[in-house]
């Protein structure tokens, strides 16, 4: 029996065999699951591999495959409570959400994976975060093997970030959120772009089924709703996170490069930084398979047959050439499984 390969089970449909896989359909099973994989030392815990760039060689371990279904809700005069599955896909609760008349996920539509991964980078798009509404979660830990409800208020949920992607290693079997629910008005609009290609001011409510139907539309113009016939879809999202500066340094970019304020400090927009470096869309270093996207420079994708190799090698090109233009270091958002970025 031939070893899984990585490369079927990730968004950017690159990666080696792992050496062994457990796939996990009830909760139960990924506690079991997970449990096994712990006493081998080496496993990954994989969900829709949406934000993960696995080596070439593959993963010498135990992958943990999230495959656990459910959805439970409480509602009550002030909203709903509702608890689900770590293995749901991400954007067809987010649906379900809204055909249900449940508020604040709306703007998260279109963004794929699964629900457990998503307090991880604690997601966020048009003006939404996860930690808007997430309360807690239900995680097994691998220092103690304790199954317990965690609040999200210990998860030091930050910009892409959280304990669960720095250090507290472990499993998230279940999601808990405090959604609204609608009301005549509809719900407030907190992003520039996404209230002017609605046509309404900036706060202005409008009907969730509205707001998502508008920003699956701005996602897929972005190549950023999976789509197996795009090749411009066959990626891990935005590679790069927007680089927060200093406010000193922020002051030393040209005037027109966009800005936020991030506390003390500034965020700057990594695909701004990237396309006036010189790297524009539908670019490729010469004989590779791997470029950038041709509708946003933020996302780098595999135009078919491309490997983990030429990924990193496109990856390293960007923030060598950011770096050197405008003095930026670029992250990488995606997990990386292998030394590719080191």
């Amino acid at each position: 029996m031939s070893e899984p390969v990585l490369a079927d089970l990730t968004t950017l449909r690159v990666g080696g065999p792992a050496a062994r896989l457990l796939t996990a359909t009830t909760t139960d099973e990924l506690v079991e699951h997970a449990t096994a994989a712990w006493e081998d030392d080496v496993w990954l815990v994989l969900g829709g591999g949406s934000n993960l760039l696995v080596a070439d060689d593959g993963f010498d371990g135990t992958v943990v495959l999230v495959r656990t279904r459910g959805v439970e809700h409480e509602t009550d005069a002030g909203g709903v409570t509702v608890r689900v599955a770590a293995g749901e896909p991400w954007d067809a609760f987010v649906a379900a959400t809204v055909e249900h008349g449940w508020t604040g996920l709306e703007a998260l539509s279109g963004i794929p994976g699964t629900v457990g991964a998503a307090p991880v980078q604690n997601i966020g798009a048009y003006g939404v975060e996860l930690s808007d509404v997430l309360t807690r979660i239900e995680f097994l830990d691998a220092a103690t093997g304790e199954r317990a409800w965690v609040p999200a208020a210990e998860l030091a949920l930050g910009y892409r970030t959280s304990t669960l992607k720095h250090g507290r290693r472990g499993v998230v079997l279940t999601v808990e959120f405090r959604l609204g629910t609608v009301s005549e008005a509809g719900v407030p609009v907190r992003y520039a772009q996404l209230a002017g290609s609605l046509g309404v001011d900036l706060g202005s409510s409008v009907a969730p089924e509205t707001v998502r139907s508008e920003v699956l539309r701005l996602r897929g113009s972005k190549g950023m709703v999976l789509d197996a016939e795009d090749h411009d879809t066959w990626s891990a999202g935005s590679f790069f996170t927007n680089p927060i500066v200093s406010a000193g340094f922020a002051e030393t970019l040209p005037a027109e490069a966009p800005r936020w304020p991030a506390g003390d400090d500034v965020k700057l927009s990594a695909a701004w930084l990237i396309e006036h470096s010189g790297v524009h869309r539908g670019y490729a270093v010469p004989g590779s398979r791997a470029a950038i996207s041709s509708k946003h420079t933020l996302a780098l994708t595999n135009r078919g047959g491309a490997t983990a190799t030429q990924v990193a090698e496109l990856a390293r090109y960007v923030q060598v050439t950011v770096l050197n233009r405008f003095g930026v270091s670029l992250v990488p958002e995606p997990v990386v499984v292998g030394d590719l970025l080191a």
